[in-house]
């Protein structure tokens, strides 16, 4: 496995498979790890095709296995980056880290898309299940 990210609050690697493995950590690690399921979750059901799908979840190692969204992005204009944040709304979903480095290109539909929801609120109350 390749090793994508490492900070203190999780470790990311890229399966020879091409699934990404997110082993999380550091101050409330429980929590956002829950958060991070029961979002990528939601978003599934709601049909939304620009987030990675839940794979695997491991509550007791805090670990999660999803599809790979393609490569970061190191240039995307602010417009377009706001664009994708807002898009997500519509699914019920504020990322609530609406940052560049939570932006990747998948290049087999030539589609921006969104990773990390480990801060994300579902807004969409009414709906949530």
């Amino acid at each position: 496995m390749n090793q994508v990210k490492d900070t203190l609050r999780a470790t990311v690697r890229l399966g020879y498979d091409g699934r990404v493995h997110k082993q999380f950590r550091g101050p409330k690690a429980d929590e956002r790890f829950a958060t991070e399921v029961k979002v990528l979750k939601y978003l599934e059901d709601r049909g939304c095709p620009f987030v990675p799908r839940l794979l695997e979840s491991d509550p007791e190692n805090l670990k999660i296995v999803t599809t790979n969204c393609g490569t970061r992005v190191d240039h995307l204009d602010d417009a377009r980056c706001r664009e994708l944040f807002e898009e997500l709304l519509e699914y019920g979903v504020r990322h609530d880290d609406a940052e560049m480095r939570n932006v990747t290109y998948r290049q087999s539909d030539g589609r921006f898309c969104l990773i990390d929801f480990e801060f994300a609120t579902i807004i969409d109350e009414k709906h949530e299940g």
